[in-house]
């Protein structure tokens, strides 16, 4: 078994299950705080997740590096690739379409920045759900 393989399944599922949370419960609750409150509340979310997704997104990044850099024996080629294009999707996607959402709404709730940060959420949902596909075959790959 491959301790780098290991490590990225971790990573990745780690990640997604911030992921899940996010989606689920956290940002469908934006729509409930009062407009009077939402831009603290938006502030203060965002202070206050950062201490939390920062390390996930450091180790996801560096466990996906790994993997690509000693790609575990027996797995296929582009698996770890996959990982690093994931972990690169799920990066963007953030810096380009939640970030800039979140700055939107720091000024207030906006029912239209809420729905597209709701889609944006939905696809780093997706491709942290198949990272942790793609770490777990490599995991499986590398145990043979």
């Amino acid at each position: 078994m491959s301790l780098t393989a290991l490590a990225m399944l971790v990573a990745a599922a780690c990640y997604s299950g911030f992921q899940w949370t996010v989606r689920v419960v956290v940002y469908p609750q934006f729509a409930m705080v009062g407009r009077a409150e939402f831009a603290a509340y938006e502030l203060a979310h965002q202070r206050r997740i950062t201490w939390t997704v920062g390390p996930l997104f450091a180790a996801l990044v560096a466990a996906s590096t790994a993997v690509t850099l000693r790609a575990p024996a027996h797995t296929a080629g582009w698996l770890p690739w996959a990982a690093d294009a994931l972990t690169a999707l799920i990066l963007a996607v953030t810096a380009m379409g939640a970030v800039p959402l979140h700055r939107a709404l720091s000024t207030g709730f906006d029912a239209g920045a809420h729905r597209r940060l709701l889609a944006v959420d939905t696809v780093r949902l997706l491709a942290a759900m198949a990272n942790v596909g793609v770490a777990a075959v490599l995991l499986a790959q590398s145990a043979r």
